[in-house]
């Protein structure tokens, strides 16, 4: 499904921000990817994303070798990885059934479809009764919902969760965890990314851990994390 072979991501001729890396994601993995701030692991998100470009090494996702993706296919590939951050980013005069819809009105699809889609998504992620909540009358753990559900309402192979929990309180983000994994059992590929020791050592899910833009761990059952390790 993901495939990174020996890939470098080098900015102004300075220390790689990855520095060779090797990393295969199965298709309906959950993975978790920890490491300090500044480590790599947001780089290898807007790699993924087709936001960044390789500086040597190749990417290959469902498929699709990077090296051979020409800038009018970006956008139908990303249809194809769903993303959450850590801001929400809503729209704030959308409301909750709105902001999901947009999503799928900016690929054209029918009023009809829309109307169908959405309320699935909605019940998927918990939110029934909050469709027409504007994001100010939510919390922040039903706003991240409201993301998650926009993100995977054109049914993504890839959802890429960007530390969607590190605003939110502990119950409001497991809340979000447990959302993320159900959409996992859906079949789609999860990408975790977490400052969240309890989260990683509860999940109990494969961890890659990154330092100095290298993988320095690769464990397919996470054991206890040093916190100075996710910091």
């Amino acid at each position: 499904m993901i495939l990174f072979d020996r890939v470098t991501k080098t900015y102004n001729k300075k220390k790689p921000v990855l520095d060779r890396i090797n990393l295969h994601i199965e298709k309906k993995e959950f993975v978790i990817i920890v490491g300090r701030s500044g480590a790599g692991k947001s780089t290898i998100m807007k790699l993924l994303t087709r936001e960044e470009k390789p500086t040597t090494g190749k990417i290959i996702v469902g498929g699709v070798d990077y090296e051979q993706l020409k800038n009018r296919d970006i956008p139908y590939l990303r249809r194809k990885i769903g993303t959450v951050f850590q801001d929400f980013k809503l729209l704030s005069n959308k409301t909750a059934f709105e902001n999901i819809a947009f999503a799928l009105d900016i690929i054209g699809m029918s009023n009809k479809e829309i109307k169908h889609t959405v309320p699935k998504v909605i019940s998927l992620v918990g939110l029934k009764g909050k469709e027409d909540n504007y994001p100010h009358e939510l919390s922040g753990g039903e706003r991240q919902k409201v993301a998650i559900a926009r993100a995977v309402v054109r049914q993504p192979k890839i959802l890429i969760a960007d530390e969607p929990t590190g605003n939110l309180d502990p119950k409001s983000a497991w809340d979000v965890i447990k959302v993320l994994e159900k959409i996992n059992k859906h079949g789609t590929t999860v990408l975790l990314t977490t400052h969240n020791v309890a989260i990683v050592n509860k999940l109990r899910r494969r961890v890659v851990t990154i330092s100095d833009g290298k993988i320095i761990g690769d464990k397919s059952r996470s054991e206890y994390m040093d916190k100075a390790s996710l910091k």
